[in-house]
């Protein structure tokens, strides 16, 4: 039985600013106030799972506790089908470096193993998020999203987040680096979630 969310406040189990601002964006209609984790000061627990779901239950069982709030929590990446699914649930491992996170050269990665391989155009690949909303007294929602579209190189656009600037949605002529963050969040990975979420427990 899926359970409604009637609290007025959640917390978001991310230290990713750009997530963050898509989720306050995104719950906004619905009254509920957002605090992240970084605001609660919580360490960033290891994501030791090989797959989006066994993450984001980390992230969101480790904020519960942490708190005593309702936390929810997303793990999310970028599958591209000629390097059969990577980087997938390491997406952000791939842009790692001693001075933090580099998308560009994650892009660069993964565009130069296309190009090592000779990947035929058009190069597809889908954004996959996963919501896990989990309660103080260990009830879980589970919730997964996606969009499908192909890998543009050159890099476009400079808003957004990760590696959108190489992303352009199917039926688009835009990279979501390219679009608004309205826009993105209509069609994104994370939006299609988080209809299901919000028709589930917020509705």
């Amino acid at each position: 039985m899926t359970r409604k969310f009637t609290g007025d406040q959640i917390l978001i189990a991310t230290h990713n600013a750009g997530k963050l601002e898509e989720m306050t964006e995104l719950f906004a209609p619905f009254g509920v106030r957002v605090v992240g984790a970084a605001k609660m000061k919580l360490a960033e627990p290891e994501e030791t799972e090989t797959t989006f779901i066994g993450n984001a239950r980390i992230k969101a069982v480790a904020a519960v506790k942490a708190t005593g709030l309702p936390a929810l929590a997303d793990d999310s990446g970028i599958e591209v089908d000629a390097l059969d699914g990577a980087p997938g649930v390491y997406t952000a491992d791939w842009s790692e470096t001693p001075n933090g996170r580099d998308f560009v050269m994650a892009m660069t990665k993964t565009h130069n193993l296309l190009e090592e391989k000779n990947a035929p155009h058009p190069r597809h690949a889908r954004f996959c998020a996963t919501l896990v909303l989990a309660w103080p007294d260990g009830h879980e929602e589970i919730f997964e999203g996606t969009v499908n579209g192909t890998l543009v190189w050159p890099m476009r656009g400079t808003v957004g987040h990760g590696y959108d600037p190489m992303f352009q949605p199917d039926g688009y002529s835009q990279t979501f680096a390219e679009m608004s963050h309205d826009e993105k969040n209509k069609i994104s990975h994370r939006a299609d979630a988080f209809a299901k979420l919000t028709s589930a427990c917020f509705d």
